[in-house]
């Protein structure tokens, strides 16, 4: 090769290099339906939505930046469900996060092409995938369908307050899959622990609602009281927290944002990992996956923290065999 030849060769691949610097990454838009509020990067106290958008960050996925979060919620109003999913959809982001089989399937409902990545219930049941392995649609992401295990070690745990725990209302919204997914595994379990399990379901999340449901938990006298985390609730958790205290009844919740506001125990899967689970896969959607090829992940790490400033407002010991089995412990 010539010299001249050479020269103009380099300086033409050095131009290229320049050139593409120059161009800004590409732009892309998400948006993020949740039952309630969706939190943003700086509120830390939100597990599940500030390991989503901290796994982003560093996967160069940038809100402000690169990025584009477009936030909706469904007002705990499972009604509203399909005009939210319309709202979102005329935005066309590139990729839909969706909180719920309810949600995830009001999106599906109104169209089917946009990518889904969603954190809910048995997908293949729901129709979003043929396996967990390879889903073949346009709907991957988390399945928490482990009613059973959270259900049984939460009963079991709250069983361990006390000798005498023969009846336990469950508090959780009614939607179409409640009975399926969750009533018959709890219903089942307590034949086996000889609890007597009770519904609580609130048909939308209002505080009326709540004031409703808790006047006949008060009609029912229970032992304790098991509370659902469907996100549905979690918007009113501290209302929720504050009507058990005024039962005087121990209880359980399916999700540590309650114990850290004054509930007295909580069961759950770790939220800061299923959050960097699902911005794994935004990003590789975004970076040209497609959502069929991406398996579902099945969460295998649970939380269990007790609040024994809850506890001694309830005037409760708690055995010290229960409290070796917490993972956190807030005094």
């Amino acid at each position: 090769m010539r010299r001249r030849d050479f020269t103009i060769g380099l300086s033409l691949s050095v131009a290229v290099r320049a050139v593409r610097a120059q161009q800004p990454a590409k732009h892309h838009r998400i948006a993020i339906i949740a039952a309630g509020p969706v939190a943003r990067i700086d509120d830390p106290g939100n597990l599940f939505f500030h390991a989503i958008f901290e796994k982003l960050r560093r996967l160069g996925d940038v809100e402000g930046q690169n990025l584009t979060v477009d936030r909706y919620s469904g007002g705990g109003r499972p009604q509203a469900y399909a005009d939210v999913a319309r709202e979102v959809i005329a935005r066309s982001p590139e990729v839909i996060v969706a909180s719920g089989n309810a949600l995830a399937q009001a999106v599906r409902t109104e169209m089917r092409t946009i990518p889904i990545v969603w954190i809910g219930g048995d997908p293949v049941e729901a129709g979003f995938a043929t396996s967990l392995a390879l889903p073949g649609g346009s709907v991957t992401g988390v399945t928490v369908d482990t009613g059973r295990e959270i259900g049984g070690s939460a009963s079991r745990s709250s069983k361990k307050l006390s000798l005498r725990y023969p009846r336990s209302p469950c508090l959780d919204l009614n939607t179409p899959n409640y009975e399926r997914q969750f009533a018959q595994p709890l219903l089942e379990l307590g034949r086996r622990l000889n609890i007597s399990l009770i519904d609580m379901l609130v048909q939308e999340s209002t505080p009326a609602e709540y004031q409703r449901v808790f006047v006949r938990v008060a009609q029912e006298r229970p032992d304790g009281i098991y509370v659902g985390g469907t996100g549905e609730l979690r918007g009113f958790r501290q209302l929720i927290v504050e009507l058990v205290e005024k039962s005087r009844v121990p209880a359980i919740y399916g999700s540590r944002e309650y114990a850290e506001i004054g509930g007295l125990m909580s069961y759950e899967f770790d939220q800061s990992e299923l959050g960097r689970r699902i911005a794994d896969d935004v990003h590789e959607i975004l970076n040209g996956t497609k959502p069929g090829d991406i398996p579902i992940y099945q969460p295998t790490k649970f939380e269990f923290v007790i609040n024994l400033n809850a506890a001694k407002t309830l005037g409760l010991t708690i055995p010290p065999a229960l409290l070796a089995l917490a993972d956190e412990v807030i005094e």
